[in-house]
């Protein structure tokens, strides 16, 4: 179907495509091929291969030509697939000099670090909290989502920006980065992502699932109900961000470096162009580090699944990136466990790790302490 629709929107016939790249995560290319997948999540979590042969489209029932081939990304491990392989040949970390951190923002985020001569990678799970998913009025990048959001520290009335200009009907990822950011910044919610219970506001009050804040009432919103943020939801894109941190630090650390060693940052994922680096700084989601070292990628597989399409030659470039992936497992790793429980603050229990985030928030929240004790 999504073949039949890409050749109407480009006016092309079927005769005209000679081959197919397919860069999903271990998983789903297993699924593509019809390969046994209960070992991935077996222990010891192992897929069946990590490269898999070349396929006549027509033999996996699609309606194409017989000399139409598939080309399946290789995988390195059960949690970094081929996705990310396509992610690293798109944004050519294989091919440069500076040390390169390569962040993938999803359900699993999975971390590449390194350059043209060696490459390491993890994955962490970070649920998809970030995605909309399990958060109360949580969605995707849609007409009506909260997208950016500013509060008054002193009325504590909030301004949000939502898709399209449409009243907000829920909350987008890049949204939650924003909404976590303004609250933490404004002292409605303390570092562990609590809500102050003695400010004055009817935005702020006990609900369902523990105290929460109103970004947008009823009369104001798209659904007809009040769209809100909970304990609940903070606590989850706590553990959300806390995990993606730790699984970075711990794959420096394990080869002696330091987010100051990093010259770029790469990041991917569907939202990851939209996310505001500073306020993703500011909750400890991303390295307290200048901004001009963070670069986006957009959705890493679908660049390198195009450049393998123009140039059969990329796929001799494919393969040396996979076989140069060592894979750092973390799911039983006691260093990424310490570390993620220190990253469950906001922006962690360790203020050192963040010293320009922690002098503004220290500083902001004095100032607005003065406001609000003069009004």
């Amino acid at each position: 179907q999504v073949i039949d629709e890409l050749l109407e929107d480009t006016y092309t016939s079927k005769t005209s495509i000679s081959c197919i790249a397919a860069a999903g995560n271990t998983t789903m290319t297993h699924l593509l091929l019809g390969v046994e997948t209960r070992h991935i999540r077996e222990a010891p979590y192992v897929p069946v291969a990590n490269f898999m042969p070349v396929v006549p489209a027509a033999n996996m029932g699609i309606d194409l030509p017989d000399c139409v081939q598939v080309y399946s990304f290789p995988s390195v491990a059960s949690y970094v697939g081929g996705d990310i392989v396509s992610g690293i040949l798109g944004s050519g970390v294989f091919q440069k000099d500076e040390l390169t951190l390569y962040m993938d923002i999803g359900t699993n985020g999975e971390i590449v670090l390194g350059n043209r001569e060696w490459l390491v990678c993890a994955a962490c799970s970070m649920g998809p909290a970030f995605e909309g998913g399990g958060i109360r009025h949580g969605m995707r990048a849609d007409q009506g989502a909260i997208e950016g959001f500013h509060i008054n520290p002193v009325t504590l009335e909030p301004m949000v920006i939502t898709l399209g200009m449409k009243k907000p009907r829920g909350i987008c990822g890049s949204g939650l980065i924003s909404v976590l950011a303004g609250l933490l910044s404004a002292c409605v919610i303390d570092q562990s992502g609590k809500f102050a219970r003695d400010l004055p506001s009817d935005r702020i009050r006990p609900g369902r699932f523990g105290y929460e804040y109103v970004l947008a009432f009823e009369e104001d919103s798209g659904t007809g109900h009040d769209i809100v943020i909970t304990e609940v939801d903070i606590e989850n894109l706590i553990r959300a961000k806390g995990a993606l941190f730790a699984g970075c630090l711990t794959l420096l650390e394990t080869f002696d470096l330091s987010f100051h060693d990093l010259n770029r940052i790469i990041i991917a994922g569907a939202f990851g162009r939209y996310i505001n680096i500073e306020k993703g700084k500011e909750i400890g989601l991303f390295p307290d580090i200048p901004v001009e070292r963070f670069h986006f990628l957009g959705n890493g597989s679908l660049v390198g699944s195009r450049l393998v399409c123009l140039s059969r030659g990329m796929l001799d470039e494919v393969e040396r990136i996979a076989k140069m992936m060592t894979n750092i497992e973390l799911s039983d790793n006691q260093s990424f466990m310490d570390k993620y429980m220190g990253a469950l603050f906001l922006p962690h229990t360790d203020a050192h790790l963040f010293p320009a985030v922690s002098k503004y928030l220290e500083a902001n929240c004095r100032m607005i302490q003065r406001e609000r004790g003069a009004s």
